[in-house]
C-alpha cells in the first residue's frame, strides 16, 4: 500500500468520496470488528495528499505562532484542530471559486490536513512556554538582566526530537484506548463531529470563517498600534543631550485606577520616599484585548478566581513581603517584596506556584483508577461475541506497525538522550531513565486525555521536577529539561490520539494519519523556535524592567523555574517569608482539591453549578503570579462572554468561540511580524 495517494481529478469523482452516512457518535459505540465492516472507508479513499498535508502544514506553520503567543501569555495552549477544518475548508471553498483548485478536499484529506495542523500548530512547540522560558529566565542575572538564550541548533533538536518521540510513542497506546476500550477522546470525537457537519452544513462553516477572519483582521491592528515602533519620540540621555528614538503610536495601557483607588505602602525614590499608586502594583488596564478574548474562552470561574488571587498579592500578601526584612547568607539585608511592581514574581510566585503544584499533583493522585488502568489494561481483543473477529491481516494492512514504533523511540530517543546531555548537561544515562519515565507517564496522560480530555501536562512536568530534584538537585537545566521531555512527549502523544480518534470515527486510514501527524513536527518546530527568538529577543521581555510588567508573564515557565531554583539552592537560601508561602501555598492548594473532590451534592444544584461555586485553585495560583493588568482582561473577557450567554444562548454558542480565537490568532500572527520588523527594521 504506497501511503501517499493521487486526490480525486475531476468533481464527478470527488463525489464518490463523501462522507460516511453513520455520525461519529454512533462510531463511538461500535466494536472493532463493525468498524472494519461499516465505517472503514477502505485503502483508496483520498486521505493522505499532499494538498492536505501542504496546507495542514501551512496553517499549523501560522497556528504554531499562536499557541507560542497566548502561552507565553497565559501559560496555556489551545487546541487547534477545529479552527484549522474551519479555515481549510473556506479556504479551499475560495481556491475552488478563483480556479486555483480543480476538486474539494474530500472529508479524509481534510481530517489529515486536521493531524498535520494539529502537529505544527499545538503539540510540538508547548516547551518553549515551559522549560525554554524557564531556562532563560534563570540565566538571568544582576549583571546581565538579557540572559543567555539556549543555541538554536539545540532548540531545533530539541523541539524536533521530542515532538517525534511522543507521536511515534502513541503507537502502541492507539488500538488499546480507540479500538478496544472505545475512550471517547472528546476534543477528537468534537473535531470529527464538526467535520462532519462542515461537509453536510457547508454555508454554517463558511459564516464561522468570515466571524473568524474578521476577528483576525480586526486584532491585527493592536499590535502595530501598540507595539510597532514607527513615532519618532525626544529624550535626554544622563549627560542631557537629545536624541531620537522610535516608540509606538499608542501606550500600552492606562492607568484608570490612580487618584481614586487606594492602595498600602511606599516605594523610594530619587529625591525621597512616595506613596505607591495602583499603577505601582500594575493594576492599569491593558489595551491589548488578547486576554479578553483568551478570557472569553476560559470562562468566568478561573477568571473570576485569578483576579481574587491578583487581589489579594496587592491588598494583602505583596504589603506583607514589603515589611519582613531579612538578612541573608551573603550578609545583604533583603526584603521579601523589594517593589510593588515586583510582587507577582518575587512573593506572589511562591504562593501561586505552591498551590498549583500541589494541586496539580493531587488532582492527578485521585485519578487513581485511570493509571492504575493504564498499567493493568491488556491489549486484548474485545469482541461482542464470537464471530465478531477481526482478520489480522485487516489490522497489519490499517494500523501503524509496531516496527515504526521500535525504531522510532531508537532514533528520537537517541536523539533526545545525546542533544541533553551536549546542550544541557543532562547525563546520559539520566537521559535514558527520563525516555522511560516519560513513556510511562506518557500512557497515564493518554488515559486521562481519553477519559476526561483534560492532559495533566503541567502534573506529568512537576512529577519529573521532583525525580531529577532529588536526583540532581544541583543542575536547574537538567531539572527543567528533563520535566520539558515528559510533558513534551505527553502532549504530543495525547495529540495524537485525539486525532486519531477523529479520524477513526469518520474511517481514515490511522497509518496514513500518523504520517500527516509525523510531517507536521517539521512545520511547527520551525515556526516555534523562529517565533520564540523573535518574540523573546532576551529574558527581559519574561521578566520586566524598570517597574513595567513583562510583555510575555509566562505563567507556566514562571512555575517550573521556581521549583527548579527551589531544589538547586535549597530552603536555607530563600527568605523566610518567602518559605512560609510555600507552606502555605501547599496547605491552601490541598484544601481546595478536597474541597473540590469530595464537594457533597446538593439537591436542586446542577454539579456544574455547584463546582462552578468552588475555589479554582488554577484560578488563584494564576492570579498571583501574573501582573494585574492581566488578571483583570480576562475576568473582563469571562463577563462578556457570560452576559451575551445569559441574554442570546444560540448566538453566543456560534460566535464566542469564533470571535475570540479569531482576536488571538489576529493578534498573535501580527505580533510575530511587528517583533520582527522591531528587531530587523526599526531597531534603535
Amino acid at each position: 500500500m504506497s501511503l501517499f495517494q493521487s486526490p480525486p481529478k475531476t468533481k464527478d469523482e470527488a463525489l464518490e468520496y463523501q462522507p460516511s452516512k453513520i455520525p461519529p457518535d454512533q462510531v463511538l459505540n461500535y466494536t472493532e470488528t463493525q468498524w472494519y465492516k461499516e465505517v472503514y472507508r477502505g485503502e483508496n479513499f483520498p486521505q493522505l495528499t499532499f494538498r492536505a498535508v501542504a496546507m495542514g502544514s501551512i496553517l499549523g506553520f501560522f497556528l504554531a505562532f499562536t499557541n507560542l503567543y497566548i502561552g507565553l501569555k497565559t501559560g496555556w495552549g489551545m487546541g487547534v484542530a477545529i479552527t484549522a477544518c474551519i479555515l481549510a475548508f473556506a479556504i479551499w471553498r475560495i481556491f475552488l471559486s478563483l480556479g486555483l483548485a480543480k476538486t474539494p478536499l474530500t472529508i479524509l484529506e481534510t481530517n489529515c490536513m486536521q493531524s498535520t495542523a494539529s502537529s505544527a500548530g499545538y503539540a510540538t512547540g508547548g516547551t518553549m512556554v515551559s522549560a525554554i522560558a524557564a531556562m532563560l529566565m534563570v540565566s538571568a542575572t544582576e549583571e546581565n538582566p538579557a540572559g543567555q538564550h539556549i543555541e538554536p541548533i539545540a532548540l531545533v533538536a530539541w523541539t524536533a526530537f521530542l515532538g517525534a518521540l511522543g507521536t511515534v510513542m502513541a503507537i502502541p497506546m492507539k488500538r488499546s484506548l480507540i479500538n478496544q476500550e472505545r475512550l471517547k477522546f472528546p476534543s477528537g470525537t468534537a473535531a470529527a463531529t464538526t467535520l462532519q457537519s462542515l461537509f453536510s452544513e457547508g454555508s454554517e462553516a463558511i459564516k464561522k470563517a468570515k466571524v473568524l477572519a474578521s476577528a483576525a483582521l480586526f486584532g491585527a491592528f493592536f499590535p502595530i498600534l501598540l507595539e510597532m515602533k514607527l513615532k519618532a519620540h525626544e529624550v535626554k540621555d544622563a549627560l542631557g543631550n537629545i536624541k531620537i528614538e522610535k516608540i509606538p503610536y499608542l501606550h500600552e495601557s492606562s492607568k484608570i485606577f490612580d487618584g481614586w483607588l487606594p492602595v498600602f505602602g511606599s516605594h523610594p525614590v530619587d529625591k525621597g520616599v512616595v506613596k505607591n499608586m495602583p499603577s505601582d502594583w500594575l493594576m492599569v488596564f491593558e489595551h491589548n484585548p488578547m486576554m479578553i478574548a483568551a478570557g472569553a474562552l476560559v470562562g468566568l470561574r478561573l477568571s473570576f478566581w485569578m483576579l481574587v488571587g491578583s487581589l489579594a498579592l496587592i491588598y494583602v500578601i505583596g504589603p506583607m513581603g514589603s515589611e519582613q526584612a531579612w538578612v541573608n547568607p551573603d550578609k545583604v539585608t533583603v526584603l521579601a517584596t523589594s517593589a510593588p511592581w515586583k510582587a507577582w514574581k518575587e512573593t506572589g510566585l511562591w504562593f501561586g506556584v505552591s498551590i498549583m503544584v500541589i494541586a496539580g499533583l493531587l488532582s492527578f493522585a485521585f485519578q487513581w483508577k485511570t493509571i492504575l488502568r493504564s498499567f493493568t489494561k491488556s491489549d486484548q481483543k474485545i469482541y461482542s461475541s464470537e464471530s465478531d473477529y477481526v482478520q489480522e491481516s485487516q489490522i497489519e494492512s490499517t494500523e501503524v506497525p509496531t516496527s515504526w514504533f521500535v525504531y522510532g523511540v531508537l532514533f528520537a530517543g537517541f536523539g533526545t538522550i545525546l542533544t541533553g546531555h551536549i546542550f544541557f548537561e543532562i547525563p546520559a544515562h539520566y537521559g535514558l531513565l527520563a525516555i522511560f519515565l516519560s513513556f510511562a507517564l506518557s500512557l497515564v496522560a493518554c488515559r486521562a486525555t481519553g477519559e476526561s480530555d483534560i492532559t495533566p501536562v503541567g502534573a506529568m512536568g512537576k512529577i519529573m521536577q521532583l525525580t531529577y530534584g532529588v536526583l540532581i538537585p544541583q543542575s536547574a537545566s537538567a531539572n527543567l529539561m528533563t520535566a520539558s521531555m515528559t510533558a513534551s512527549t505527553a502532549g504530543s502523544a495525547a495529540d495524537l490520539l485525539n486525532d486519531l480518534k477523529s479520524g477513526y470515527l469518520l474511517g481514515a486510514n490511522p497509518r496514513r494519519q500518523f504520517v500527516a501527524q509525523f510531517i507536521g513536527i517539521f512545520a511547527g518546530t520551525i515556526a516555534t523556535v523562529s517565533g520564540f527568538y523573535i518574540l523573546v529577543p532576551d529574558a527581559t521581555v519574561l521578566l520586566g524592567v524598570d517597574g513595567a510588567a513583562p510583555q510575555f508573564p509566562a505563567p507556566a515557565a514562571q512555575a517550573w523555574k521556581a521549583v527548579a531554583q527551589l531544589f538547586k539552592h535549597g530552603l536555607g537560601h530563600m527568605h523566610p517569608f518567602h518559605q512560609d508561602l510555600i507552606f502555605a501555598g501547599l496547605a491552601v492548594g490541598t484544601v481546595l482539591v478536597l474541597i473540590e473532590h469530595f464537594a457533597p451534592k446538593i439537591k436542586g444544584i446542577p454539579p456544574d453549578i455547584l463546582r462552578s461555586m468552588i475555589p479554582s485553585s488554577t484560578g488563584i495560583g494564576l492570579g498571583l503570579i501574573l501582573p494585574f493588568q492581566y488578571a483583570l482582561s480576562m475576568f473582563i473577557g469571562a463577563m462578556i462572554a457570560y452576559m451575551w450567554q445569559r441574554q442570546n444562548p444560540k448566538t453566543a454558542e456560534e460566535y464566542i468561540t469564533s470571535i475570540a480565537s479569531g482576536l488571538i490568532a489576529g493578534i498573535s500572527i501580527m505580533g510575530v511580524i511587528v517583533a520582527m520588523m522591531n528587531n530587523l527594521v526599526f531597531n534603535n
